[in-house]
């Protein structure tokens, strides 16, 4: 068993915010564990944010590179999702997404819950790859 992610007093501030929502009792178990693939979910969307913006238009998730659940998150607690472009190729663009959840619980303590790579690709109105545009080409 890995050692419990410290709690933290602030959400950083340093990292751009991409995506912010509370599990509902739908989202979970009978025991209150929200699913990893609700999850999973917000993740890509959260990633998906920064890559439609580089890409200027549609992308679609074609690889979940990594995802690591750090800790357990319940109904009730509000997740922030952070998410940085870490590299891009022609038609390809890889995000590093941080989930945060603020317990709403018997205190306001703030933890790591999940971080993920997963990359998108640019896609044109028939669904097939282009190239990403140019950076100065981004209005």
């Amino acid at each position: 068993m890995s050692t419990p992610t410290p709690a933290l007093t602030a959400l950083p501030e340093e990292k751009e915010l991409a995506l912010r929502v509370m599990p509902m009792p739908a989202d979970a178990n009978a025991h209150g564990d929200v699913f990893g693939g609700w999850i999973m979910s917000q993740v890509d969307i959260a990633g998906s944010i920064p890559a439609a913006q580089r890409a200027n238009g549609r992308v679609a998730t074609i690889a979940v590179n990594s995802f690591l659940f750090k800790e357990p998150v319940f109904v009730g607690d509000l997740l922030s999702f952070y998410a940085t472009i870490v590299k891009t190729g022609n038609t390809s663009i890889t995000v590093y997404v941080e989930a945060y959840a603020q317990r709403m619980r018997l205190s306001h303590e703030i933890v790591k819950v999940t971080e993920a790579m997963v990359t998108y690709v640019a896609t044109d109105e028939d669904r097939r790859p282009r190239p990403l545009p140019k950076l100065d080409a981004i209005g």
